[in-house]
């Protein structure tokens, strides 16, 4: 990776780490889906230039909206939902460390929808993933009125619908531009989320710490980070990229912990450390095949 590459990977999950932030302050005067619809909204005005300024990539656009609309409402209106409902209880870094599992869903679901094999190595990785979600979230998993249980239940729906998301745009929209994903899958989702988001706009007052915030996440969050992916994807490879995930949860709960004055124990950093191990593990970040190359090699 260069210099270059490395920056943007920071810049990126800085960003996307903010947006824990942005979604935590903001949500609770706005409600999940007026928020969304400010993020979609303002990302789709702010991507249009892109297939505006050229009449092929407007011509795909249109050519597939079926299913330009299906990954924004699984990558996009439904995720971003659910994590703005998460956060109005939860806080960031916690939030963002749940969030980070979405690769062991995209494993599971492509291989149990999209027919995507799934190596000895990642079962591994799935389990420990999984067991590092229950130390993070195992004394909140309280279900009664009032309780955690069904927030977390919430993130984990946003990291099914980013898996189905991801699986979906690998196996059926590969061949189109990045810049017709992101600006198509964008203004669908904006749209999808017109008439929901006016008919739950709040009716009191919302102040201009929640408006900064739900502009922030539209501008720096959503189309400013869209475009520095996929110019990272195309620069430095999906592996490179995907190293995003493990950056976003430390970024969130720096962030947290210093704008939000969100507590850092033993149990979230014990937590992050196991479910980010196992992720890294299911991924083939870690070093697992290599080491078993190592070892045959040398006998």
């Amino acid at each position: 990776m260069s210099a270059s590459d490395a920056l943007k990977l920071l810049l990126l999950s800085t960003l996307w780490g903010m947006s824990f932030i942005f979604m935590r302050v903001a949500a609770p005067e706005f409600g999940p889906l007026p928020l969304v619809l400010i993020r979609m909204g303002l990302a789709a005005l702010l991507l249009a230039p892109l297939v505006l300024m050229s009449s092929h990539y407007l011509r795909l656009v249109r050519e597939n909206l079926g299913p330009l609309a299906l990954l924004g409402f699984l990558n996009h209106v439904l995720p971003f939902s659910l994590l703005a409902l998460a956060t109005m209880r939860l806080e960031a870094g916690f939030t963002s460390l749940i969030n980070a599992t979405t690769p062991i869903f995209t494993a599971l679901i492509g291989a149990a929808c999209f027919a995507t094999p799934i190596r000895k190595h990642q079962y591994l990785g799935l389990a420990v993933a999984f067991l590092g979600v229950y130390v993070l979230s195992a004394d909140r998993l309280d279900f009664a009125l009032g309780g955690d249980g069904w927030y977390i239940l919430a993130v984990l729906g946003a990291t099914c619908g980013y898996g189905l998301a991801g699986n979906y745009s690998k196996t059926r929209l590969s061949h189109l531009p990045v810049r017709v994903l992101a600006a198509g899958s964008c203004g669908m989702s904006g749209l999808m989320l017109l008439i929901p988001g006016l008919l739950m706009w709040p009716q009191g007052s919302i102040s201009s710490m929640a408006w900064a915030s739900a502009i922030a996440i539209a501008v720096l969050s959503s189309a400013l980070a869209f475009l520095l992916y996929f110019s990272l994807l195309a620069s430095a490879g999906a592996t490179a990229a995907s190293t995003v995930t493990f950056l976003v949860p430390v970024s969130a709960l720096l962030w947290g912990y210093l704008l939000l004055d969100e507590s850092l124990n033993g149990r979230i950093l014990i937590g992050m450390a196991i479910t980010l191990a196992g992720t890294a593990v299911a991924t083939g970040m870690l070093p697992w095949q290599w080491r078993r190359t190592s070892k045959t090699t040398s006998s």
